[in-house]
């Protein structure tokens, strides 16, 4: 009975995994396909001639390549922010008897509950002030802004989690405040900074919107928008083959980067969750 069970439970998992997997394999399979199959009636579920032209094409008739580094740049670049500054922030709220210290965290989470899209015209006033349209920057800060109020609040769960005993064993030790910190407590905090990282950059990596207004040009434009921008040879046509593919190549990354760091991941996630 017990093996029954057991068996049960693991066809249970698999179905999930498939179901959860199921519509980024049909994009891979699509970016397979040659585009006359790709419309075709009823569809195929395997490609009968697979082929990488879809591939091609997409850095043939598009700059695809650039689309990528400006990701990379605005993404890496939003998460250092946010993981320094977020850092050094929530460990100052959780830790330093700053005045106003409570009403600081609560306007922070109050930030954090704004939607996005309500901001979007100030922050293109500002941004076209700044002479940071199509520019790397004027996505970076926008994105760091926003991102901030999560890492803080986030980190600061962490923080509040590690024994201040730790901290006072290092004074009597003899360490100073900031040898206290990248000693003892950031390395014990790092589960926690690797997990907010990786949301982060996933935001960074998927934002559409800001990117869509703030950079109009076609060499600052990032990946989801570049694959919005595709298009067929006609404005009737759409090059689901090429989309796919454009799909496939920048969600490996992110893949990656979460299979990297699977076990900072879920240390962070469980840190703080038993208390003993």
């Amino acid at each position: 009975m017990k093996r029954l069970g057991n068996a049960l439970f693991v066809l249970a998992v698999a179905a999930v995994v498939l179901w959860s997997l199921g519509p980024f394999l049909w994009q891979v399979v699509t970016s397979l396909k040659p585009t006359a199959e790709v419309v075709k009636v009823p569809p195929t579920y395997w490609p009968s001639h697979p082929t990488l032209a879809s591939y091609v094409k997409i850095f043939s008739t598009r700059p695809f390549g650039t689309y990528i580094l400006n990701s990379v740049v605005v993404a890496l670049a939003t998460t250092a922010l946010c993981s320094v500054v977020g850092t050094l922030a929530a460990y100052a709220f959780s830790r330093l008897p700053l005045p106003g210290g409570e009403w600081a965290v609560r306007s922070i989470l109050f930030v954090a509950l704004f939607p996005p899209t309500i901001l979007v015209v100030p922050l293109y006033k500002l941004v076209q002030a700044l002479h940071l349209l199509n520019n790397p920057l004027g996505l970076i800060l926008p994105y760091t802004a926003l991102n901030l109020p999560f890492s803080i609040w986030v980190l600061m769960t962490f923080f509040k989690a590690i024994p201040r005993d730790l901290e006072e064993a290092a004074a009597i030790d003899g360490l100073s405040r900031w040898q206290t910190l990248w000693k003892v407590v950031f390395p014990l905090a790092a589960p926690a900074v690797a997990t907010t990282a990786i949301l982060v950059f996933i935001f960074s990596w998927n934002e559409f919107l800001l990117a869509l207004i703030f950079m109009s040009q076609d060499a600052a434009r990032t990946v989801p928008v570049g694959i919005a921008m595709l298009s067929g040879v006609t404005m009737y046509e759409v090059p689901w083959d090429q989309i796919s593919a454009a799909v496939v190549l920048t969600t490996l990354p992110v893949v990656a980067l979460v299979l990297a760091f699977q076990k900072r991941i879920v240390e962070g996630l469980t840190a703080g969750a038993v208390k003993g």
